[in-house]
């Protein structure tokens, strides 16, 4: 899961992406409005975690230009505002949640589980395709009684997959979840991860493959 944090304050998007991180989401960061609008719609991200008050444009023009633009990402509001008509506007502009500063690691992390099971897209602790099941503490991958550890971007990939199945996957798409957008990985990168998942699949006996759409990407199949 690829979550976007907008604030313009350093200090903070350090702690929240380093807090994302520990507790194996991945983050990209921008630190304006205008910047966190463009990195949105680029369509990558599961969530966004947008302050109200930013440089260039603020957090609720953000949202607005997103929802008229018909970009439905998820978006939780961070804000040192709590007055009741703050928290309504930005319910009435688009947004999914609502947390006032300062608030909880604990509280955080809360409502982007409830968010994220409110999308049905994502399991807190497994996600599960056919014969597969991928636990996300242990980063094992199983299918009936024989299990298999995955290293990290196999992790990642495979649970992209996992939560996105029979789905066609742009390599593009792939590199900007996995790997985010200041990266160095091209499709060379996508291709070798593809094939040692393939390669555990086989060894794991699934009936469950990736199957490649030629000139495209990737998909999940039965």
């Amino acid at each position: 899961m690829r979550i976007l944090i907008v604030e313009d304050e350093a200090a903070l998007a350090e702690a929240l992406s380093e807090i994302l991180r520990q507790n194996g989401y991945l983050s990209d960061t921008a630190a304006n409005g205008t910047d966190g609008l463009e990195f949105a719609r680029i369509g990558i991200y599961d969530l966004i975690l947008l302050d109200i008050m930013l440089p260039g444009m603020d957090g609720l023009s953000v949202l607005k230009a997103l929802r008229r633009e018909k970009i439905h990402t998820p978006v939780i509001l961070l804000t040192a505002r709590s007055e009741v008509s703050d928290i309504i506007a930005g319910l009435d502009a688009g947004s999914d949640d609502y947390l006032p500063k300062p608030f909880s690691t604990a509280e955080l992390l809360a409502r982007i589980r409830a968010i994220s099971r409110r999308g049905g897209r994502y399991l807190e602790d497994s996600c599960c395709f056919e014969d597969l099941s991928l636990q996300k503490g242990s980063m094992e991958l199983s299918c009936g009684s024989r299990t298999i550890r995955l290293g990290l971007k196999e992790f990642q990939l495979m649970e992209l997959f996992l939560r996105n199945p029979h789905q066609v996957l742009p390599k593009d798409l792939i590199i900007g979840k996995i790997w985010g957008l200041d990266t160095a990985a091209d499709y060379n990168n996508v291709e070798v991860y593809v094939s040692f998942l393939r390669q555990k699949l086989q060894a794991l006996g699934s009936r469950a493959s990736i199957r490649t759409n030629r000139g495209v990407g990737y998909s999940l199949e039965a």
